[in-house]
């Protein structure tokens, strides 16, 4: 009797322990998965909505990994040549050649390549690195419209130099026949900044960073030598004319 009783209390148990298991809730992931199960076992795709559902119901999304190695530099971007910047100024003369040995000699310029014509006659193209950037180099060509400076056609650019002491290098380009037409001096946005035309016509303004300034900075230094321009302006003109001595006339001699 006992035994029996036993018996059924077990299979009793497992039948609640049955029903349970059919009745209990399911979770959110198992929820969202049903509707794709059924679907696959009459033979359909499940729809993209389904699948979203499965997806966002499964938990958080784990971050992408990142690609092993550095990113690539501006510099290096595959459209641009190696070891060229994006903008890269390009100058013309009548006659690079001298032009590339006064840049060697007053800039320290090193030569990267030169390309001449078929004849030999011609700079082609030429390139110069002067510090970290490069200058593109070439004669005058009747395939191209522009034209090396001259008397008739002045350069309309000037190109920016930053040198380590603006000093030492206009007084050597001027060794070298530059024409100084502004002597170094401190400029009030921070830099020591002197101004020549070397001798084949290109305009240069050689600089030293001395005083890093902010913006807010430079635009009271500005301001103040506004005024300053205007307080000498003012000063020379209430100054009186500088009249000449007058220079004795000879008597005139007797007929």
């Amino acid at each position: 009797m006992a035994k029996r009783v036993s018996k059924k209390i077990k299979a009793s148990s497992k039948s609640t322990s049955a029903r349970t298991k059919k009745t209990a809730p399911r979770t959110a992931a198992a929820r969202a998965a049903l509707p794709a199960r059924k679907a696959a076992s009459k033979g359909k795709a499940p729809s993209r909505n389904v699948a979203k559902g499965a997806r966002s119901a499964s938990g958080p999304k784990a971050p992408a990994r990142k690609a092993a190695g550095r990113s690539a530099s501006p510099g290096s971007a595959s459209h641009v040549p190696e070891g060229i910047r994006t903008v890269t100024p390009n100058l013309v003369f009548r006659d690079a050649s001298p032009a590339i040995a006064f840049y060697k000699e007053a800039f320290g310029a090193v030569e990267l390549r030169r390309m001449m014509s078929p004849d030999g006659k011609n700079i082609w193209h030429a390139e110069i690195r002067i510090g970290d950037s490069v200058i593109f180099v070439n004669d005058e060509s009747p395939m191209s419209t522009l034209r090396a400076p001259s008397p008739q056609h002045a350069p309309t650019a000037s190109i920016q130099l930053y040198v380590p002491d603006c000093d030492a290098v206009v007084g050597r380009a001027m060794n070298h026949g530059a024409i100084v037409t502004m002597p170094p001096a401190d400029m009030f946005w921070g830099d020591r900044m002197g101004m020549l035309t070397d001798p084949f016509g290109q305009v240069w303004a050689v600089a030293t960073k001395v005083k890093p300034l902010s913006d807010e900075e430079m635009r009271r230094a500005g301001e103040a030598f506004v005024k300053q321009m205007a307080a000498q302006a003012t000063q020379a003109q209430q100054q009186p004319a500088q009249v000449p001595p007058a220079t004795p006339t000879q008597p005139r001699a007797e007929a």
